[in-house]
């Protein structure tokens, strides 16, 4: 089955970054992404299935193809979140996987999209995040495969086979070793104050009473202090009692990650932001009637942006919900 047309507002983005199983999550349920399928393209048969490819004679490559928003989650964001996910240097395949069924490759669907992408590949290359080449090819969009039900969602349905293959394959410690080093680290200490490193990096907790916005009630957006992504509005806002700021719901689930956290002994659900990896605070079931969520975040991981600047900073879309 070929993929499905994008709607009217919506546009294509199909990526090609080893097994399909690990391409999925990353760009799943973020804000504007509408679906992400698992396929084959970049070959010469037709309606392959996962045996054909895999004799690495069809010229086709495992793939995921996006269907997203453009106005809500940029091209541009898509490509950033793509380079995160591979090893760009490796023309053999990717990490456990072997053969060009597993390459890598950026298919565009249009001028534009190759503009960007080739801005993209070259801002990689003068970052000198890689020592060896950038060999991820930018290629025109063919046609596209779904793959077979069994492959769709991989990491929803086979929960554990996905983390112990994530692990395994060597693609989650070389994304996690790549995308954290010493100079990211430098450069975001250059950023924040000493505080904001703390808590975002180090999962410190703020001053109860001590902090910014935890008796703050100014009609505005709470973006993240690294990334800027919008995370809470004022409207959602309450007083907890607590000292620190209060939410009932974010922005977006997309753009909120929550996590198992032992550090101090006991079970707690951590807060992160998905895609700046910060910590933000700790998610407790003690908020407002009915739903009762509270998502208790420290200051120092938000930025304050009134109400009557968020069509100057860009996030005008965000005013009635604040």
């Amino acid at each position: 089955m070929e993929g499905v047309e994008a709607e009217k507002g919506e546009q294509l983005a199909t990526f090609a970054g080893g097994c399909f199983w690990c391409m999925v999550k990353p760009f799943d349920k973020l804000p504007g992404i509408v679906s992400v399928l698992s396929g084959y393209t970049g070959g010469h048969t037709e309606n392959p299935t996962y045996d054909d490819v895999s004799t690495e004679l069809t010229g086709h490559a495992e793939a995921v193809q996006i269907t997203f928003e453009p106005d809500v989650f940029t091209y541009e964001r898509l490509l950033e979140l793509f380079w995160q996910q591979i090893d760009p240097t490796d023309s053999g395949g990717q990490f456990y996987d072997r053969g060009s069924s597993y390459r890598t490759a950026i298919f565009v669907h249009n001028e534009d999209q190759r503009r960007k992408a080739e801005a993209s590949k070259q801002a990689l290359k003068a970052s000198g995040r890689f020592k060896a080449p950038i060999v991820t090819e930018i290629i025109p969009a063919g046609n596209f495969y779904v793959a077979e039900d069994y492959h769709q969602h991989y990491y929803k349905h086979q929960v554990m086979n996905y983390k112990l293959y994530m692990e395994g394959s060597g693609r989650e410690d070389f994304t996690k070793r790549s995308w954290n080093t010493k100079k990211d680290q430098a450069q975001l200490r250059k950023q924040l104050s000493g505080q904001q490193y703390e808590v975002t990096q180090n999962r410190a907790t703020e001053p109860a009473y001590q902090n910014a916005y935890w008796d703050h009630y100014s009609a505005g957006l709470y973006v993240d202090v690294i990334s800027g992504d919008p995370l809470f509005s004022s409207k959602h806002k309450f007083d907890s009692g607590t000292g620190w700021p209060s939410f009932f719901k974010p922005i977006h689930e997309g753009y909120i990650r929550k996590e198992a956290d032992l550090s101090d002994g006991h079970a707690r659900t951590a807060v992160r932001s998905r895609l700046s990896h910060s910590h933000l605070g700790y998610y407790f079931y003690d908020g407002p009637e009915p739903v009762k969520d509270h998502y208790r975040i420290n200051s120092a991981a938000l930025r304050f942006i009134p109400i009557e600047q968020l069509d100057k900073e860009g996030y005008g879309e965000y005013k009635s919900l604040c």
